[in-house]
């Protein structure tokens, strides 16, 4: 097959959708980890995600902060915008979610996953919750370095997603 082939092969191919919110750094570190790793994902900010673009992708991964044992408002509201134009219309898609707490994430994982059995998403990845320790006023509002193995998983997550998007695996 030539090269142009190829290319439009590609972009037929149903494309990873990496949704991200971050106020510190750390849920933004991992999705552009993520995002590194899956190659041609679409990485989008929380607040620009429209249904459009949702409805546009062939698997999500959702990456954002636990803010006081839940989602942060940015992811939520995306998901509030976005969840009855979209209702419907996403059954059996893949996703995978990241979430970067302070010390457990699992409100917020919960949160998550809620939402995507309204939408009949299919889980394909295990959770992946990272913790940094942050627990004081200071350290919470701190920008975040995330553990290089850490990033290193976020970046593994994504190709595998990615991967298993092209060879239609999901």
């Amino acid at each position: 097959m030539c090269e142009l082939g190829k290319h439009r092969r590609m972009e037929s191919e149903p494309r990873l959708m990496i949704v991200w919110h971050s106020r510190t750094g750390g849920s933004e570190a991992l999705a552009r980890a993520a995002a590194a790793g899956a190659g041609a994902a679409k990485l989008v900010a929380a607040d620009d995600v429209t249904p459009r673009a949702l409805l546009a992708a062939g698997g999500y991964l959702f990456v954002g902060p636990e803010n006081l044992a839940a989602l942060s408002g940015a992811m939520k509201e995306m998901f509030d915008r976005c969840y009855y134009p979209c209702l419907g219309k996403l059954e059996g898609r893949p996703y995978a979610t990241i979430v970067c707490a302070g010390s457990d994430g699992d409100s917020a994982q919960r949160q998550l996953d809620r939402i995507a059995t309204g939408w009949r998403l299919k889980r394909v990845a295990d959770p992946i919750i990272v913790n940094t320790g942050a627990q004081t006023p200071e350290a919470i509002l701190a920008p975040k370095t995330i553990a290089p193995g850490r990033l290193a998983e976020a970046h593994d997550l994504g190709a595998a997603l990615a991967e298993g998007l092209a060879a239609g695996i999901f």
